[in-house]
């Protein structure tokens, strides 16, 4: 049964912690055969690496994105075994918008494990370490922010890349460009203007060689129609021509998240609760910000799941 005001938003990286997912697996044994397809795909274990893995170890891109993304496919599976209501649409922040190609049947899932691990080899490999950076700026206008970025580039790359609320952008791209940006916005009256503790500047035009890479893996592999409806981050719109998404996906890599303009686009379709479908609450807290008229629901452990079901 499909629920026409209901939207599944699946997160991106920062929202892996070790543990996640333990209180779920030990209730339902999905968790764990969803996450052995994956480590049979990767040739490791994902499972024990995400329960017992050194923290550096799990916020390395190329492991952390599987790893999301088998999270959110778990979850998902969870609803399905558990009879939960279909979305009538779905959006996912950057590498979570994998995950939601996958729950929309565009994707087959093992496919999708292979794929977000070369995504984040290359992501890695296209900026060596430190020599790119990314930086949230909160509380300043989306225009003052884009301009800061032009005052600070300097022949360099600095850009806003991830649009995820009203106040709350992040900037990226070379090192120094991104710290004279972090200077202007402060200047400007920005609350805060922090460095984060990323590997790589995604989303930039630094971004580029790796998409380029991934091109061949990406238009190698099976894309269907979806399923459900899926609101891309580079546009805020849908697409049902599979070789369109396949290029959607690829631009994605290093063109900004437009997420303000997902979940708006989510909402002018019809959408008012949204389920976040994967570990942590980042997603819950950026809908609250971007319409306080939004009710967001979490699924990461298995009172929030319960409570996920019986509320919509």
């Amino acid at each position: 049964m499909e629920k026409s005001n209901l939207a599944f938003v699946f997160p991106g990286q920062g929202s892996q912690r070790i543990g996640m997912l333990s209180e779920l697996a030990a209730a339902n044994p999905l968790v764990e055969s969803t996450f052995d397809e994956a480590s049979e795909a990767l040739g490791y274990d994902l499972w024990t690496m995400t329960q017992q893995g050194e923290q550096e170890d799990i916020n390395l891109t190329e492991r952390t994105q599987p790893m999301l993304l088998t999270s959110s496919v778990a979850i998902w599976r969870l609803w399905n075994d558990k009879a939960g209501p279909m979305p009538a649409q779905m959006a996912g922040h950057s590498l979570g918008e994998w995950s939601a190609l996958v729950c929309a049947g565009v994707v087959d899932f093992v496919d999708a494990v292979k794929i977000v691990r070369a995504r984040g080899a290359y992501m890695q490999e296209a900026v060596p370490v430190g020599v790119g950076a990314m930086a949230a700026i909160l509380g300043l206008d989306d225009q003052i922010i884009i301009d800061a970025c032009e005052s600070a580039r300097e022949d360099e790359v600095v850009d806003a890349v991830n649009y995820n609320a009203p106040g709350q952008v992040v900037i990226a791209g070379s090192a120094a460009a991104v710290d004279r940006a972090i200077d202007i916005c402060k200047q400007a009256g920005a609350k805060r203007a922090m460095a984060l503790p990323v590997s790589a500047p995604f989303h930039t035009s630094l971004m580029k060689p790796a998409a380029d890479r991934l091109a061949e893996l990406v238009e190698g592999t099976q894309f269907n129609s979806p399923q459900i409806p899926v609101i891309h981050n580079v546009n805020g719109m849908t697409e049902t021509d599979p070789a369109s998404i396949q290029a959607l996906m690829l631009e994605q890599i290093y063109k900004p998240v437009m997420w303000v303009d997902c979940i708006t686009g989510l909402k002018q379709r019809g959408a008012n609760l949204f389920v976040e479908c994967g570990p942590g609450r980042v997603l819950n807290g950026l809908t609250k910000r971007i319409d306080r008229d939004l009710t967001s629901l979490s699924t990461d452990d298995v009172a929030s799941l319960d409570n996920a079901l019986t509320s919509v």
